[in-house]
């Protein structure tokens, strides 16, 4: 052999098998974890619709239960007015006797009948009081408060994103623990 001879080949030296590219589970794996992301950016958006509209439903109730509130505030002012009418119908109480110089002189006066109901201008005085009573009942009852139980208070974390998505989100994260540690625990070829 002669040093002109550059051939530093050895037989050691064979090329090297073309490595198998085995990117495929990883391809898998990306997939899966995207496919997450894009469902979790999906739900999100769905949280924020949701609550737009319930927010726009929540203004409309207030809405209705304030003109409710105000047909009931007219109701019993009315009822108020009505009572005080009727009361100022009503005869009021007589001043005690006074002092006065007994003169008997007799007077022809007319006695009214004791089984005659009074009336005032036409209007039945006793009817009109029980109308009054009544409405007066009434008020009465519109301003008294009874507590109810319809609904369940709106706070905590459980409500504002609910249930149901946080436990799809929570298999969803329990599956791709489980997948990466079997990648990771499979044997290589």
């Amino acid at each position: 052999m002669s040093f002109d001879n550059n051939n530093y080949d050895t037989p050691d030296d064979e090329q090297l098998p073309e490595e198998s590219s085995n990117n495929r589970t990883f391809l898998i794996a990306v997939g899966i974890l995207g496919g997450i992301i894009l469902l979790s950016v999906a739900c999100i958006v769905g949280i924020f619709l949701v609550n737009r509209n319930n927010q726009s439903a929540q203004q409309a109730q207030i809405q209705a239960a304030t003109q409710t509130a105000e047909a009931s505030n007219n109701f019993i002012n009315q009822a108020l007015t009505a009572t005080a009418q009727a009361q100022a119908a009503l005869p009021t109480a007589t001043l005690p006797p006074t002092a006065t110089p007994v003169v008997n002189v007799a007077t022809i006066t007319n006695t009214p009948d004791p089984n005659a109901t009074p009336t005032l201008g036409g209007n039945n005085l006793a009817a009109t009081a029980t109308v009054g009573a009544a409405l007066t009942q009434a008020a009465i009852a519109q301003l008294t408060i009874v507590p109810t139980t319809t609904a369940l208070p709106n706070t905590g974390f459980i409500d504002d994103y609910g249930v149901p998505g946080l436990a799809v989100m929570a298999l969803a994260f329990v599956m791709v623990i489980l997948l990466a540690r079997r990648l990771r625990a499979s044997p290589t070829r």
